[in-house]
């Protein structure tokens, strides 16, 4: 199974260059015709969400339905959907970034928990701790 890097999915989702959205098209349509799905790495997900926030500026709200249309997308097979789709939920209702809810809900897949942290939003999401100083 082919799989995407973030660049790839970036100019797929913000289209902000017409040659490379109509290579990522050309590439996602052939691969469907051939009967194919395209494999995302839980670490494009993680960096996709980054770029669409710091380089483009999209807002939580924004960030949580393209991942949410993502995740839908028959053409696409992201690894461990399951952890990327609490993380998701965890984000959509917390205050923690996607990060650290990922974290969260792939030590919590695994059932190796709590995640520690000094990060006070990410240690108010189930299944982290947040570890005092003293």
């Amino acid at each position: 199974m082919p799989a995407l890097d973030t660049n790839v999915l970036v100019r797929y989702v913000v289209r902000d260059d017409s040659a490379q959205l109509a290579a990522a098209r050309r590439l996602i349509n052939r691969c469907v015709g051939d009967g194919q799905s395209l494999f995302v790495p839980v670490t494009v997900t993680l960096e996709l969400e980054w770029v669409l926030r710091a380089s483009f500026g999209y807002v939580k709200d924004d960030v949580v339905q393209v991942l949410s249309n993502l995740f839908s997308a028959a053409e696409l097979s992201f690894q461990s959907e399951r952890a990327l789709e609490v993380a998701l939920q965890l984000y959509r209702e917390g205050t923690a970034d996607f990060a650290d809810c990922l974290h969260i809900a792939l030590t919590t897949e695994v059932g190796e928990q709590p995640l520690w942290t000094f990060d006070k939003s990410a240690a108010k999401v189930a299944g982290a701790r947040f570890l005092r100083l003293r």
